[in-house]
């Protein structure tokens, strides 16, 4: 390491204390996405102290802080994104009693890493050795959870899109950024390359409506929700030989609700689906044959559907250039945190994350880090080791965006000129567009035997 490299460490290892604490605050005040008020106060208090101005309520919650003043410098825009919010486990030992939430997904470690790396890029030796601008930025609502919740945003007009980094791309909070750097957590290893391609999505929110009836006295006169949902699971299920294996489409939700009583036919019933798959043009001819398949339930039940699909997350995108963050995992491998797992190009994860939104438009550097034990997205997650979970994480932020933006930022100009965007802003909003969409039929019950 340099000089500068050095000084980096030695800041934030002498304000450790404080990140731990940090880190440790917003773990036990979870809260979900769009609704972390109390999350992005806090990080607006931590760019203030390190003198920074923050622009906040971008995509509701989130909040956008630069290192020099905006627009002030020449050459490109860093962004460091840490992410808000948590899932809804509330039988976690740590969630909060307010909200019902628990990061049972790191995302806490994400945001404090941030701010650790604020700390010390905010050094004004450090600063001044950087080219280029560096924005730290707060992303609300990574986890596409509480859908009816967004929905309701939507309505209102104070959302278009469901996920919080599509949000931000869409409000223009990306606009003058050239090159992200991010982070997700990993139980079980310490840290290492994120570099895999993973599924995008979109969500469904599917309501069949019956008629109503007493299910033991007069079934005939009713016509059945419930039927019309389980019909439907058989129908997504039969539609899977048509799904290509190298496609990797997943299909899965619940029924978030479905009748009112055991002795009453249900004339309402609601689910939530996500359909994923490798590319938007995979898991948008998923999303038509799982249509179908709602349809075809409801023509066979004699009810209505309404089906109300959300864009979700791009597909994951992989960047050829890791050497920077390579050079630094290197550095820090040391006899206590050796234990380095990388996801490489060649690795693809069925799941998804709104990263995959940015690295469409952009190149990304993204790096996980440990520090966790347990399953992510289950109530056995636990901080472990608070040093690796926050403190290294920090580090990592803050000697990858320095590596990148030294030398009059060569290394990210580099990054930035072989990248080949898989769209551009204005592609990537008509895409969302096109998956947006409601589409209606008609119940169409047959006349009651008898009547």
């Amino acid at each position: 390491m340099d000089r500068i490299e050095q000084k980096i460490c030695e800041i934030i290892d002498s304000k450790k204390e404080e990140i731990m604490a940090f880190g440790r605050d917003i773990f036990c005040h979870a809260e979900l996405g769009f609704k972390e008020t109390r999350t992005s106060g806090k990080f607006v208090e931590e760019m203030k102290k390190l003198g920074m101005d923050a622009e906040t309520g971008l995509a509701i919650t989130g909040v956008k802080s630069y290192l020099k003043p905006k627009g002030s410098t020449e050459g490109p825009t860093l962004a460091v994104i840490g992410e808000m919010d948590a899932l809804p486990i509330p039988n976690h030992p740590d969630a909060w009693s307010e909200t019902g939430a628990s990061h049972c997904c790191g995302h806490n470690a994400q945001l404090t890493g941030v701010v650790g790396a604020a700390m010390a890029l905010a050094d004004p030796e450090v600063a001044a050795a950087m080219g280029g601008n560096i924005c730290f930025m707060a992303a609300p609502a990574e986890e596409y959870v509480d859908v009816e919740y967004r929905a309701g945003l939507m309505k209102e007009g104070k959302l278009r899109y469901g996920g919080g980094k599509c949000e931000l791309i869409r409000v223009g909070a990306f606009d003058d950024v050239d090159i992200a750097l991010g982070h997700h957590s990993m139980p079980g290893m310490d840290f290492g390359l994120y570099n895999g391609s993973s599924n995008g999505f979109v969500n469904k929110t599917v309501t069949f409506t019956g008629r109503s009836a007493h299910a033991a006295a007069a079934p005939h006169e009713g016509v059945d929700a419930l039927n019309a949902a389980t019909a439907a699971l058989v129908n997504i299920a039969l539609q899977q030989e048509s799904f290509r294996d190298e496609d990797t489409i997943r299909v899965h939700g619940f029924v978030s609700e479905g009748g009112t009583a055991i002795n009453v036919i249900a004339d309402h019933v609601t689910m939530q689906y996500s359909v994923r798959g490798k590319t938007p043009e995979a898991y948008r001819d998923a999303s038509l044959k799982v249509d179908r398949s709602l349809k075809a339930a409801a023509m066979a039940t004699g009810c209505g559907v309404t089906i109300e699909t959300l864009p979700g997350y791009m597909s994951g995108v992989p960047n050829n250039h890791t050497e920077v963050l390579d050079s630094v995992l290197k550095d820090l491998t040391d006899e206590k945190y050796n234990k380095r797992f990388d996801m490489g190009p060649e690795m693809h994860m069925t799941g998804s994350d709104d990263f995959g939104d940015v690295a469409t438009l952009m190149p990304l550097v993204h790096f996980y880090s440990g520090g966790y034990t347990g399953s992510l997205h289950n109530p056995d997650v636990r901080v472990t080791d608070e040093y690796l979970a926050y403190v290294v994480t920090a580090k990592i932020f803050a000697l990858t965006a320095y590596r990148l933006m030294k030398d009059g930022a060569a290394a990210a100009k580099e990054n930035i000129a072989d990248y080949k965007p898989v769209m551009s802003k204005d592609e990537y909003i008509a895409f969302m567009e096109s998956m947006l969409t409601t589409e209606e039929v008609a119940p169409t019950p047959l006349p009651i035997v008898g009547k």
